[in-house]
């Protein structure tokens, strides 16, 4: 193909897949920019009433709750995605008082009673709150931990895990900061799913990164704008030209218009180009291949870091029985010491948990345990390593190859009341007590305080759930598709630019 032709096909993919897909790309711009400023934007919320139907609480679903715990004959304090409550025998009582401003701030991913007072782990940190305060406080613990994901006792010993560190104290005044030990034949390396969503979010080269992927986002609005505005304006001069003989200072705007696309276009085409091939790999389909694959530390990046289980702790507890800890990681059940010195060992049969991480991990007796994920819900023996599944009993066979992500039952959470009944929190579903299915009302009150944060409709609108009420399973393709159309755009218009400016060397 000669250069003529070459210039002409370049034109015609940059051209019309970019008003296509201008829409979609200002979106995911905008909303990744959001996602990038949690904390920041953590007290802004949106009403589920303005959002489709399947944003609206059902039935407890959408992880509403994760557990819960008896505080009473007949009453339970239940907590979640909804923050905090008191459940009795004849209505629910709001329990949220203390948190700041915003849903996203009362998310609580573990509660318990710790002498005398509740104690509650957040995304932004650790609460605690006393029967005669009557309001949740913040506990400062002064090590800069805030994304903390489980609590649960040891003896006397409040245990405390982020996502990072275990943390210890006996009087919520003093804390201790311990790093696990590695894992047996620990080597350097990470996931390439945590790798490539770092990348993509920017946080892989800490607040420089985020802030130039800010900088992406900005600038592909910038881009779609302009790309908008090529392509309309030389309608408007055509017509005005007609209408009144001249066209005014319009074709110097429209000069103007296309040395700053194209500029904008060339400097940032790489950079571009390397985002968005990141954000493909995150969704399914093209997800499925990356799932457990591994790759080296990137020297000098966020994850270059000399706590082999930075970003990858999800759930821990105490044995007495077998004298050790379990912790869930990102890659599996690890066992520790009680001294906490000797390499960890990951045991040798895995219970399924997915790539979103264990929601459930409950002693149901000496040995044995509860483990509830999107993958389903299993009891796992530690000390033999068999699994089963929890609702049918026939013994867990891990699947040969690629498989499914999720399970037909996507575990969120679970109670085994004061009456030995037990609630399974299914996302989609929502509750169902084991032997008869049977759940609670959501009433109204409930419903009208539990709010959508900002942070949470933008990730939905930038991993395209958003549009799983309209186009239902297909909405999977979302992703690869609208990513592959923007790298078509981004490749066909930095070659439009470039090919030109080769014949003038020339």
């Amino acid at each position: 193909m000669d250069r003529k032709k070459l210039m002409k096909t370049f034109r015609k993919l940059h051209k019309w897949p970019g008003v296509i897909i201008t829409i979609f790309a200002i979106h995911f711009a905008f909303s990744g920019i959001i996602m990038n400023h949690r904390s920041l934007l953590s007290g802004v919320d949106l009403s589920r009433k303005w959002l489709p139907k399947s944003y609206e609480y059902k039935n407890w679903n959408q992880a509403a709750i994760r557990g819960g715990m008896s505080i009473g004959h007949d009453s339970l304090l239940i907590f979640g995605n909804i923050g905090t409550w008191i459940k009795t025998s004849t209505e629910y009582l709001d329990f949220n008082q203390g948190f700041p401003e915003g849903i996203d701030n009362r998310k609580i991913n573990q509660a318990i009673q710790y002498k005398g007072e509740w104690i509650a782990a957040t995304q932004f940190g650790l609460f605690h709150r006393t029967p005669s305060s009557g309001l949740w406080q913040n506990v400062p613990m002064g090590s800069g931990e805030q994304r903390l994901v489980d609590l649960f006792i040891k003896q006397d010993t409040l245990m405390i895990l982020s996502r990072n560190n275990l943390i210890k104290t006996t009087d919520l005044n003093h804390f201790r900061t311990t790093t696990l030990p590695p894992p047996e034949g620990y080597t350097r390396s990470d996931g390439m799913f945590n790798t490539l969503w770092e990348l993509h979010s920017g946080e892989l080269f800490g607040l420089a990164g985020k802030l130039l992927v800010d900088i992406l986002g900005i600038v592909i609005i910038l881009l779609s704008v302009t790309g908008l505005i090529h392509f309309f304006l030389p309608k408007l001069i055509r017509r005005r030209k007609r209408v009144n003989g001249s066209s005014g200072n319009l074709p110097s705007t429209f000069r103007l218009n296309l040395k700053w696309h194209n500029l904008v276009g060339y400097v940032f085409a790489l950079f571009l180009i390397i985002n968005t091939t990141a954000g493909i790999f995150l969704r399914p389909p093209l997800l499925i291949p990356i799932i457990n694959q591994r790759v080296g530390i990137i020297p000098g990046s966020h994850l270059d870091t000399d706590n082999p289980w930075h970003d990858k702790l999800r759930k821990g507890t105490w044995n007495q029985s077998l004298g050790i800890y379990i912790f869930s990681a990102s890659d599996g059940f690890y066992a520790a010491d009680e001294k906490l010195t000797a390499q960890m060992i990951r045991f040798n049969v895995q219970p399924p948990v997915s790539l979103m991480g264990c929601n459930v991990l409950e002693q149901a007796d000496s040995t044995k345990y509860l483990i509830g994920s999107f993958s389903g819900l299993y009891i796992w023996d530690a000390a033999r390593g068999n699994t089963a599944d929890y609702f049918t009993g026939k013994g867990y066979e891990a699947p040969v190859g690629m498989a499914r992500p999720v399970s037909d039952h996507m575990v969120a959470g679970y109670i085994r009341d004061q009456k030995d009944r037990e609630w399974i929190f299914d996302y989609n579903l929502g509750i169902g007590e084991k032997n008869s299915g049977e759940g609670w009302e959501m009433t109204p009150l409930v419903k009208t305080k539990s709010p959508i944060s900002l942070w949470n409709f933008a990730l939905e609108i930038h991993t395209g759930r958003v549009l799983q009420p309209f186009l239902g399973f297909l909405y999977l393709l979302y992703i690869p598709i609208a990513g592959l159309c923007v790298l078509m755009v981004l490749i066909s218009g930095f070659m439009v630019w470039l090919l030109p400016l080769q014949r003038k060397k020339l």
